[in-house]
């Protein structure tokens, strides 16, 4: 993100990890929450807001616009992927739903058909998040085999890439080189110079994506890309939307709900975001979530044998010192890390390799003996690798687009967090205090909207989709991405909002070993059937 991520799976090691990005939580690339013209004006008098939105979301017209009828009645052309079991198509939205007539946006759409036997149910259609995380990759490598087979049994099993994301007309902004050397800038400045050099990798980060794709990025936003889950619902052939949404998908699904509530149907919204808040305080707010993650961490890492920022006696808050002066001496002397590119171990990498390890408790064996490394054998590998996972490196030094859609949708959704360093200066006080360890630089990774190519077309907005069915909202309590009291707060903006509460670590719940989350969850898309509001399970 940082703040808006995916529900992707990543193999470190062994280990598999969850990581949603979402708008502030992406540390070192800063792909955090808000975007903004570099103009004064209502951006910047909105960048300085903290006060949820009280405006709410407006449903659209129930009948479809005869503009928009060549988009409902296309007929999809499925074709082999070259994934065993799996077809994909190509299916058509208008660029600006405002302007259909201005030219189109392939989307690639991707299937697994009900496996039976019982009555199939329709399609349900899943999101990782992100924004900019691979709904088909997700399909093909994930649900489409990993989710219960009751569920596969019954339920045609759809992805689509959401517009300028992966296969969908992807947005492009840096190459491999030039990436590298966004990821390692300092995002914790000591002083004018390195304000500055920053500042200059957000402007150059942003003058790529511009010059790359400047028409799609005016049109990448959320309600734009929930639109194009209508139409596709449509070529589909159902009444109504089933959908799964992790993450950041939980705001494209309850965006769906505000503009189709008569559309909308079973629709499960985990790690849920709260579409009410500016995006300083949405990313002060995930910064909080940051804390209480490694928080919990700390105390699980000072139990263990092999824990290297602490003994038994230690405290998480001495945990998180130590942790914080690691950071220090690696923003005073980069280590090795055997990279075949020769890329050292930056404080800017570090950080996102830990915070990469906070969105799944699976992690953090792997972080402690990367830490351990670090630390003891002056080898940064291990947590170069967990970074890497973080922004989709490959092998061969080229990178997918997860940041650079990331970034092109959460600054056209918001105004920027901040309009200048001074104000990001300013804020470092409340983010410190609301993370000692991660708080300095996702304050300042929260800058880079500010110097977006386009202006945002979006604000905060409460969604009550009024008239919808029960949409089930779950929360994890120490989720470090969206935090607990987002998932509450969007459960209450719902008109027929569902909370259910995962007790636990880690970043979202359905399928992470909570039989009573799976089961409730499970009951829900199967028979209709919500489970009771404020239901919790461990």
């Amino acid at each position: 993100m940082h703040t808006r991520r995916t529900h992707r799976r990543t193999r470190i090691g062994g280990t598999r990890i969850r990581a949603t990005f979402l708008a502030a939580a992406l540390l070192a690339t800063a792909c955090s929450a808000g975007g903004a013209s570099t103009s004064a004006g209502p951006a910047a008098q909105a960048a300085g807001a903290t006060e949820p939105a009280t405006a709410s979301l407006a449903p659209l017209p129930k009948a479809t616009p005869a503009e928009l009828s060549p988009y409902y009645e296309q007929k999809l052309g499925w074709r082999d992927c070259g994934v065993p079991g799996f077809q994909c198509a190509t299916m058509k939205a208008p660029l600006d739903y405002a302007q259909p007539a201005d030219g189109d946006v392939r989307l690639a759409v991707a299937r697994k058909k009900a496996t039976g036997p019982g009555k199939r149910l329709g399609s349900l259609l899943v999101n990782p998040g992100g924004p900019g995380g691979s709904a088909v990759s997700y399909l093909q490598q994930y649900a489409g085999i990993g989710y219960p087979e009751k569920i596969r049994a019954q339920y045609d099993m759809v992805a689509v890439d959401p517009r300028g994301v992966a296969r969908s007309e992807p947005v492009e902004c840096l190459d491999g080189r030039q990436m590298d050397a966004y990821t390692r800038t300092d995002v914790t400045p000591d002083d004018e110079d390195e304000t500055d050099e920053l500042v200059d990798a957000f402007k150059e980060f942003a003058e790529g994506c511009g010059a790359d794709s400047p028409k799609l990025l005016r049109h990448v936003s959320t309600v734009e890309a929930a639109r194009d889950m209508d139409v596709l619902r449509a070529v589909l052939g159902d009444d109504k939307l089933t959908y799964v949404g992790a993450s950041y998908g939980t705001l494209l699904g309850a965006t769906y709900a505000g503009l189709f509530p008569d559309r909308a149907g079973r629709l499960v919204l985990d790690g849920a975001m709260d579409p009410s808040l500016p995006a300083r305080r949405l990313n002060l707010e995930q910064t909080a979530g940051f804390e209480t993650a490694f928080q919990s961490f700390a105390k699980d890492c000072v139990r263990r044998a092999d824990c290297p920022l602490g003994d038994k006696n230690a405290t998480p808050a001495e945990v998180g010192r130590n942790l914080k002066a690691f950071f220090g001496d690696l923003d005073a002397k980069p280590i090795p890390t055997g990279d075949a590119d020769g890329r050292k171990l930056t404080e800017s990498l570090a950080t996102t390799g830990v915070i990469a390890a906070m969105y799944d408790e699976g992690a953090w064996q792997q972080l402690r003996k990367s830490l351990t490394s670090a630390t003891k054998e002056n080898d940064g590998a291990g947590l170069l690798a967990l970074s890497d996972s973080y922004y989709e490196r490959e092998a061969d030094g080229g990178y997918s687009n997860l940041m650079f859609a990331n970034a092109a949708v959460n600054c056209l959704d918001l105004p920027a967090a901040f309009s200048s360093p001074d104000e990001v200066r300013d804020a470092l006080p409340d983010f410190e205090k609301a993370s000692p360890v991660f708080g300095e630089g996702l304050a300042w990774a929260s800058l880079n909207c500010t110097y977006w190519p386009v202006r945002a077309s979006g604000e905060p907005h409460r969604i009550e989709a009024a008239g919808a069915t029960p949409i089930v909202v779950v929360g994890t309590t120490r989720d470090p991405a969206t935090p607990y009291r987002w998932a509450e707060a969007l459960a209450a903006q719902l008109s027929s909002g569902r909370l259910l509460t995962y007790e636990g670590d880690g970043h979202t719940a359905y399928g992470r070993g909570s039989t009573c989350i799976d089961s409730a969850i499970d009951t829900y898309l199967l028979r209709g059937t919500a489970p009771e509001d404020g239901k919790r399970c461990s």
